[in-house]
């Protein structure tokens, strides 16, 4: 029988119950709860939708700052803070800082923490020192720092609970994703494919940080957590050795696949979904085969790691196009039939929809027109291609072969939408997603693989698509169709987290440093202000005192504005992206800035 402990108060905040075999019926209690932002993604479901509707289409014009915060640390500010009760917490990019602050007292900052971490990771992050977000349950705050300690702090004084090393940074293992709650359970994913580590989702228990279960991404079934008969792949099973199979000799163990995503978790299916990222070297001559299970859409048990199905997007990845981007879940109706849908904006500018469930494969068109290094995906269930994507010889680096530079190749490889996570409306059933609207010249180069060194094997060159000056899109998507709704152009890539909201409204922010405001049916502008850096953080919104706050941290830096952050000058830098953004130095700089934004009183 469940034992009942006590609740726990936070801070000021309401009681809240704590203990393992809850924390996972109490963390989606809380998630229901419009008020608070209690993980990372707004909801298990990843929608980023809130049913706040106070500001709304016909007022968000009046919008004005209510406060802000420095968070004392410069570069990339990705994520966004948590708000539970009358608390908020607020992450920072390395050194990467948690600050309690309580909304109920003058935004005093009650506890901080500080980790002292070597600096020596900082070299081996591949697109900046960003770190995408902290995570709640059972009392504690979890944060996953850059040198992949998984922290748990006490959400009331801040001091440890426990700690769990999740990796090597001396082989490039780094921390920069945010971890999710899921029952008793916290997950986590690790950075590196840059690095050629072999990559895993991990999940430990919530109480004491022991491991748990450890899935990797490529592998013997027992390391990847597959069954040959019982896990499927497009309907039928993988397999014995379906990862071995696809690698010569013993690539697998430096196979990359990175997990630094975002974790989705539907509790009536009891499956977690993500993706994994590319496989390693970007050199594809030098690793022959599909390298499974990289480039994947896995649907795992979160109490096992037993892998129920996979969906490999991007076989013997030839760009880079990670397939880390997080799963949306919805409940919408296909041809008249109600169906259990994950939808996904991958790298390689295709939007999926699949069957939650089983992993059908229902929708897979572009998300941006200029993708070209595809024709489709091949859709026809009796093709012994069947959902794998044709690509066109004019854009195939393998094809070409090593120093070879394929020019015009769409999209680039940080991909026609990166980790910057889309929203989902179940008002409009529209998804709203920022997007990259960035081509690029592409030349693999043979590359010997040496522990905690670079195992890249590719130089690039990036910019907007041939005849266009923009290099963004904000656009919203019917997931049910594979269709664009509309588009808004940017001049940069829209690297920031939408929020769609009750009120009609969806929020983004730019690489300039606007927040924006557009209505949700038509994409018109309502609002936007300019904050005091780049935005690469993903908009919140939270109540307190009975109103609607939207929150966003600004600060320049990830991949896109790598130049900037880490004072880059070399166009081919940031593995290209330093030339690309050049001219994103003319309208913002570096800071660290949560700006909080509400209605006139």
């Amino acid at each position: 029988m469940r034992k009942v402990l006590l609740a726990a108060y936070l801070g000021s905040a309401a009681a809240l119950a704590v203990g393992s075999a809850s924390a996972n019926d109490e963390v989606l209690k809380m998630s229901q709860n419009p008020k608070d932002w209690v993980m990372p993604t707004g909801d298990y479901a990843n929608t980023r939708y809130s049913k706040l509707n106070q500001i709304n289409a016909q007022n968000v014009g009046k919008l004005q700052v209510a406060w802000t915060f420095s968070t004392g640390v410069l570069r990339g500010h990705e994520g966004g803070p948590l708000i539970i009760g009358n608390m908020m917490y607020v992450h920072t990019p390395f050194p990467n800082k948690v600050y309690a602050i309580d909304l109920s007292n003058e935004n005093k900052i009650v506890w901080k923490y500080e980790p002292k971490q070597d600096p020596n990771v900082i070299p081996v992050m591949c697109c900046d020192t960003v770190n995408r977000g902290l995570a709640y349950g059972d009392g504690k705050i979890f944060l996953h720092q850059a040198d992949t300690t998984l922290v748990a702090l006490d959400a009331k004084s801040g001091q440890v609970a426990w700690t769990a090393k999740n990796g090597d940074a001396s082989k490039g293992e780094t921390g920069t994703s945010a971890p999710m709650v899921v029952k008793d359970k916290v997950l986590i994913g690790i950075s590196g494919g840059e690095f050629g580590v072999q990559a895993h989702m991990t999940a430990y228990d919530i109480k004491t940080g022991k491991l748990a279960w450890r899935g990797y991404s490529e592998g013997p079934d027992d390391q990847i957590l597959v069954d040959a008969e019982k896990t499927t792949a497009l309907g039928k099973p993988v397999g014995k050795d379906s990862s071995l199979k696809t690698w010569q000799g013993d690539q697998w163990k430096i196979g990359g696949g990175a997990t630094w995503g975002w974790i989705s978790y539907d509790p009536e299916l009891n499956l977690v979904y993500y993706g994994s990222g590319n496989p390693s070297t970007w050199n594809p001559k030098q690793r022959p085969g599909d390298n499974k299970w990289s480039m994947t859409i896995w649907a795992r048990n979160p109490d096992t790691g037993q892998a129920k199905w996979v969906y490999q997007m991007t076989p013997h990845d030839e760009w880079d196009y990670d397939g880390v981007n997080e799963m949306i879940l919805s409940d919408q109706a296909i041809n008249g039939q109600p169906r259990k849908l994950l939808t996904h904006f991958d790298r390689n500018g295709l939007g999926y929809t699949l069957d939650r469930a089983t992993g059908e494969l229902l929708v897979a068109e572009k998300y941006d027109p200029k993708v070209n290094w595809t024709s489709g995906v091949d859709m026809d269930k009796n093709s012994p291609t069947y959902g794998r994507p044709k690509v066109l010889d004019a854009a195939s680096t393998d094809k070409a072969g090593e120093d070879h530079n394929v020019k015009g190749i769409c999209p680039a490889a940080l991909g026609t939408k990166d980790e910057q996570p889309a929203a989902y409306s179940p008002d409009t059933q529209l998804f709203y997603v920022p997007t990259n609207h960035v081509c690029m010249d592409y030349e693999p180069f043979k590359v010997s693989y040496t522990a905690g060194q670079p195992y890249v094997g590719a130089t690039l060159s990036m910019y907007p698509p041939q005849g266009e000056t923009h290099m963004g899109n904000f656009i919203a998507w019917d997931g049910k169709t594979g269709k664009i709704v509309w588009s808004n152009k940017e001049q940069f890539s829209v690297w920031s987290g939408a929020l769609a909201t009750a009120g009609n409204v969806v929020f983004y922010g730019t690489l300039e440093g606007y927040l924006k405001a557009v209505d949700a049916k038509t994409g018109k502008e309502l609002y936007k202000f300019k904050t005091p850096s780049g935005i690469i953080g993903n908009v919140t919104t939270y109540e307190n005192g009975g109103k609607q706050y939207v929150a966003v941290l600004s600060g320049v830096g990830g991949w896109a504005g790598i130049g900037l952050a880490a004072g880059l000058t070399d166009p081919t830098a940031g593995l290209g992206a330093v030339g690309g953004y050049a001219a994103l130095s003319n309208y913002t700089a570096l800071g660290g800035t949560l700006t909080v934004f509400s209605l006139p009183n």
